[in-house]
């Protein structure tokens, strides 16, 4: 089999040495506008050759976009246009806008929408990792709108990187990614904002950080670039979760400034519930 892989960063890379390492692909076709990241990604043998986007399309069976969501929105109807029996699939993050994007293309039953739930806050082909995918899940989408034969080989591709495979529409991905993903992001985003205007005065405030800071804050090294699509694209849904994310900060507020301990642990408590979910 013949890999194409669009965009030669964390994921792509990473998808590249497993796909390759569990001997699912004979040779690996890359694609980055970024010539660093191209160069630095065959050099470090995360593929095996570099092509214009036309040329690694024809010479491909599977075509991988792993590009940022406004990257993708670009390519995707673009490789549409250029195949002739290859399946294509994506990583991206939000699926309702490239949905509709695609959703009356001739050759939309070739490409699977899917979104593999893994990640680290790294970037670039020097952050792919093997076993990054390893026991997550990933969401396959709309895939009543694909052929049998094109699922059935993203799922091989999935079952390969060791995933559990969800079937859901667009529509409730991005609303369950902008709870369990985007707002993790954010706040994190928001936290490390909030302890660096703190450290203008206080010079040893990292000095005191700890495995909780770190863990916490530890998102907000995510790339730029990556993430402000996202939080474009997924934008209602992002802003119902952020009214509720700041209707709890504020009851743990004006709780705080009350003196009011019992009411405190009482959202604590509730909030342990968590533990049902996640061991």
């Amino acid at each position: 089999m013949n890999l194409t892989i669009i965009g030669l960063g964390l994921i792509g890379g990473s998808m590249a040495i497993d796909l390759r390492k569990r001997e699912f692909v004979d040779h690996i076709i890359g694609v980055d506008n970024n010539k660093i990241n191209a160069n630095a990604a065959l050099s470090i043998g995360l593929v095996d050759e570099l092509c214009k986007l036309e040329e690694a399309v024809k010479k491909a069976d599977v075509i991988i976009i792993a590009t940022p969501v406004d990257g993708a929105k670009k390519t995707l109807p673009k490789v549409l246009d250029m195949i002739d029996n290859q399946i294509v699939t994506d990583t991206c993050s939000t699926k309702a806008g490239i949905h509709e994007l695609v959703k009356y293309h001739p050759k939309r039953k070739q490409y699977v929408a899917g979104h593999p739930m893994a990640g680290t806050e790294h970037s670039g082909p020097w952050a792919a990792i093997s076993g990054l995918f390893d026991g997550k899940a990933t969401i396959l989408c709309d895939t009543e709108e694909s052929d049998i034969r094109a699922v059935a080989q993203v799922r091989r591709i999935y079952d390969t990187l060791n995933m559990r495979v969800v079937f859901m529409n667009s529509s409730s991905h991005d609303v369950h990614a902008a709870y369990v993903s985007h707002i993790s992001h954010l706040s994190s985003f928001a936290l490390a904002l909030t302890v660096l205007e703190k450290e203008k005065n206080e010079k040893h405030i990292f000095d005191l950080a700890s495995g909780g800071f770190d863990s916490s804050v530890r998102l907000a090294k995510s790339s730029a670039d990556m993430w402000t699509p996202i939080f474009e694209q997924n934008k209602e849904n992002i802003l119902t979760v952020l009214d509720t994310y700041i209707d709890k900060l504020n009851c743990f507020r004006k709780h705080i400034e009350s003196d009011e301990s019992e009411k405190v642990s009482d959202l604590i408590k509730k909030s342990n519930k968590i533990k049902r979910v996640l061991q």
